[in-house]
Order: C-alpha cells, then structure tokens, then sequence
C-alpha cells in the first residue's frame, strides 16, 4: 500500500483526539467540550479517507475542504478548553502544533484542487 501522508497524518491526529477525550473525561470530568473536540478533530481523517476515495474531482474538493473546516472547528475546541482551564498552555500547544501542520496541509491541497478544476 503506498504511503499517504495527509491520510496517516489525519489518522495520527485522529488519536491524539481520542487520547485527549480520555483525559479530558477521566482525569478533568469534563463532558460537553471534550465530546466536541473529539467530534471535529476525528472527523478531519473522516473526510480525508472520504476525499481519497471520492468518484469525482468535485467531491475530491469538497471532502478536502469539510476536513478542512473540521480543522478550523477543532482550533475553536482546544482554545476553549485552554481558556477554560482545562488543558495547560503546554499540552495545547503540543497538539495544536499538529493540528497546524495538518491545516497547511489541507489548505495547501484545496487551494491546488480548485487551482486544477
């Protein structure tokens, strides 16, 4: 199977999340926020895994741009989570670093996408 970076990337992320939302639950006994978090930050590898298979450059470009947005929503999560207390500035950096990296990947893949259409 050839490697896919965005695809292993995603994946990986898709992890942290899970990790996170363990934490969040287990060790801060919160519920709503980190329930999101783990709704938007696994949801990127979702439509990175829906884009890759997609029948149609259209849906290619859509599928890239939802996880793209998906991206976007989970910033929004962590830096409540940051702003609430609830995550150190240490660990939001740590997993938001990698949330940028997958940003510029995904911005850098729809602006070429809609480039080539």
């Amino acid at each position: 199977m050839k490697e896919n970076p965005i695809l292993e990337k995603s994946f990986a992320f898709a992890l942290r999340v899970i990790k996170l939302h363990k934490y969040l639950t287990e060790e801060k006994r919160e519920f709503v926020l980190s329930k999101e978090l783990l709704i938007a930050g696994t949801h990127i590898g979702k439509h990175v895994k829906e884009a890759i298979s997609a029948e149609s450059r259209q849906v290619f470009g859509s599928e890239f741009g939802a996880a793209r947005r998906k991206a976007s929503e989970t910033e929004y999560w962590l830096r409540l989570l940051l702003h609430a207390n609830l995550l150190t500035t240490p660990e939001f950096e740590s997993i938001d670093a990698d949330r940028v990296e997958l940003s510029k990947m995904l911005t850098s893949i729809v602006k070429t996408t809609k480039e080539n259409v």
